[in-house]
């Protein structure tokens, strides 16, 4: 796999509290947690709390309560006499995420394969047909989104309330890191035609083709995510 032109995002501001839900820590927990995985601020960018509790108008106390969280996470780090950073990368934990998200995606997509109703699948193409106006809109970060949806609709459909959140918790390092390579040339198409295949497979009612479609799709992507610790050595841990 060659080195990868690395682009970062665009540094962005924190959303406000309103586009969330629940306390205000878990609020202020939401945001900050959307702008790490976003790469809206960056690996090594340091937290300062003062300045964060200024954005979103809150006191001290549900930003450190959601530091806490994203430092269970692995998700921020907090340094002693230094200062509180987001994350570097971790190829160990990225490959360890991806280990076991295939795991659990492949149960789940064997299962769905089996038992989809043709609701669930005009459900999952009208997600496909979202995917492609996106991507011809070159929309990447809708599309990151909808594809992010796509793996939620099918871990849904197996019927087991705990899949999607410990799917979630395995995948989120896989997932901010993945923002690198989505604006790559040539990833996002490749990115539809692998969901395209899984869709044809579920739909055919195929399991044996699904697992494989599924297992094809996930372990391409950790080989594009591999070669950033090349691209960009300032981005990542050493392992």
């Amino acid at each position: 796999m060659p080195v990868l032109e690395v682009q970062l995002p665009p540094r962005k501001p924190l959303r406000p509290l309103e586009a969330f839900s629940g306390s205000l820590a878990q609020r202020v927990y939401c945001s900050l947690r959307e702008a790490i995985l976003s790469m809206a601020v960056r690996p090594g960018d340091i937290l300062r709390k003062p300045e964060i509790c200024a954005q979103l108008g809150v006191s001290r106390s549900p930003v450190s309560e959601a530091v806490t969280r994203l430092a269970v996470e692995h998700l921020v780090r907090i340094v002693p006499q230094a200062g509180t950073y987001v994350a570097r990368f971790s190829l160990a934990e990225i490959r360890e995420g991806a280990f076991l998200r295939e795991a659990l995606e492949l149960a789940a997509v064997g299962k769905v394969a089996q038992t989809i109703t043709d609701d669930q699948v005009d459900e999952l193409h009208g997600n496909l047909t979202a995917q492609k106006d996106l991507l011809d809109a070159k929309d990447f970060g809708g599309f990151y989104q909808t594809d992010a949806a796509m793996h939620a609709l099918i871990l849904s459909f197996t019927g087991y309330k705990r899949v999607a959140g410990l799917a979630d918790t395995a995948w989120v390092h896989v997932n901010r890191a993945r923002q690198l390579i989505l604006p790559a040339p040539g990833r996002v198409q490749s990115t539809y035609a692998e969901h395209r295949a899984i869709f044809a497979a579920i739909k055919a009612r195929d399991p044996v083709a699904a697992c494989a479609a599924t297992r094809l799709h996930l372990g391409r992507l950790v080989g594009f995510l591999e070669p950033l610790a090349l691209a960009r050595p300032d981005l990542f841990e050493p392992d």
